[in-house]
C-alpha cells in the first residue's frame, strides 16, 4: 500500500490539492466543512474496460482494498465504505436519512443515465448476489435475467408516477463485502450506447472498503460524509507524525467524522431505506 495507507501513491500532496481545486463534479452534501473536499474531476481511466465475463479480478474490479492489483485510488472520494473515482460532467448525489444522521448511499449520473452505489456485509465463506437476484426475481415477477458486463444481471420495471421505467441490477461478490449497482436511463436499456459504456466503466473502478466492524450479512456498509484526497493526504500526515512522535496538533482536525454531528443539510435526499431482506431492494426516495 502507498503513503496514504489506503493504495498506491502517484500523486504529492500539492497535485492532490490542485486537483480538488477542480469543481465539475457535485457532490450535494452541503454539511461537509469543506467544498474542496466535494468538488472535484479527473479524466476517465483508459487502461481498464470491463469485460464480459463477470469475474471480479485481474482486469476487472469492482476492488477490494487488498487487491494485490488494484488500481491507485489515492485521487479518488471517501465515503466510508467506498472510494469513487472522479470523472468530468459526472453529478454525484449523496443520500442520507435525517432521522438517524446517516449517509446511506451515492448516486452516480452521467447524461441521462443514472447509477445508484451501495455495498453489503457479506459472508465470509460465499456471495450474496445469487441469493439476492433470486429474492429479487420471486418478488418481482416482471424480473427479467441476462447475461451483462458483470455476469448475471436483473432487468426490472419500476414505476416511478405514472412512467414504468426499466432498470438494471448488477451485483458483484467481493471479500465480506457484494456491491450492488442499479442503472437507470441509457445505460439500463440501450446496450450499445456511450452513457453504458462510460457507468460500467466507472462501477468497474470502484474500491470498496468492508472494514472490521461486526455486521450481519446483508447489512449496509457504513459510510461517512465525503473526504477529498487533500483532507486524505494531511490526515496521512498527520498519522505519521504521530506515529513518530511528533504530534503537532493536527491529528485531531484529520481525523474522519464518522457521520454528520447535525442534521443533514435540505439539499440531502432523505431516504426511507429497503433493506436487503425486504423485497425488492430499491432506495424509496420521499
Amino acid at each position: 500500500m502507498g503513503l496514504f495507507g489506503f493504495g498506491r501513491k502517484k500523486h504529492a500532496e500539492e497535485e492532490a490539492k490542485e486537483k480538488d481545486k477542480e469543481t465539475d463534479i457535485d457532490i450535494v452534501d452541503e454539511s461537509s466543512d469543506s467544498d474542496d473536499a466535494d468538488k472535484s474531476a479527473a479524466e476517465p481511466r483508459a487502461d481498464r474496460q470491463p469485460t464480459a465475463d463477470g469475474e471480479r479480478g485481474e482486469d476487472q474490479g469492482p476492488w477490494d482494498v487488498d487487491d494485490d492489483n488494484i488500481p491507485d485510488y489515492d485521487d479518488y472520494l471517501d465515503i466510508g465504505s467506498l472510494y469513487l473515482p472522479f470523472l468530468q460532467g459526472i453529478e454525484m448525489r449523496l443520500k442520507g436519512n435525517r432521522q438517524t444522521n446517516q449517509i446511506l448511499g451515492a448516486t452516480i449520473t452521467w447524461g441521462d443515465s443514472s447509477l445508484e452505489l451501495e455495498a453489503f456485509a457479506a459472508p465470509k465463506s460465499f456471495g450474496l448476489w445469487d441469493d439476492v437476484r433470486s429474492d429479487l426475481m420471486d418478488a418481482n415477477h416482471d424480473a427479467k435475467e441476462q447475461d451483462g458486463t458483470f455476469g448475471k444481471e436483473l432487468i426490472l420495471p419500476v414505476t416511478v408516477g405514472k412512467k414504468v421505467l426499466k432498470t438494471r441490477i448488477v451485483g458483484v461478490d467481493g471479500p465480506r463485502w457484494m456491491l450492488r449497482g442499479v442503472f437507470s436511463g441509457p445505460a439500463a436499456t440501450d446496450p450499445d450506447s456511450e452513457e453504458k459504456k462510460t457507468l460500467d466503466k466507472y462501477f468497474s473502478d470502484v474500491v470498496v472498503e468492508r472494514g472490521e466492524e461486526p455486521l450481519a450479512p446483508r447489512d449496509l456498509i457504513p459510510m461517512h460524509p465525503p473526504i477529498g484526497p487533500a483532507e486524505r493526504a494531511k490526515q496521512a500526515a498527520a498519522e505519521g507524525k504521530i506515529e513518530e512522535g511528533e504530534d503537532s496538533g493536527e491529528s485531531q482536525a484529520a481525523e474522519i467524522p464518522g457521520k454528520p454531528k447535525g442534521p443533514l443539510s435540505k439539499t440531502l435526499e432523505t431516504e426511507t431505506q429497503t433493506t436487503l431482506r425486504r423485497g425488492p431492494l430499491f432506495s424509496e426516495v420521499r
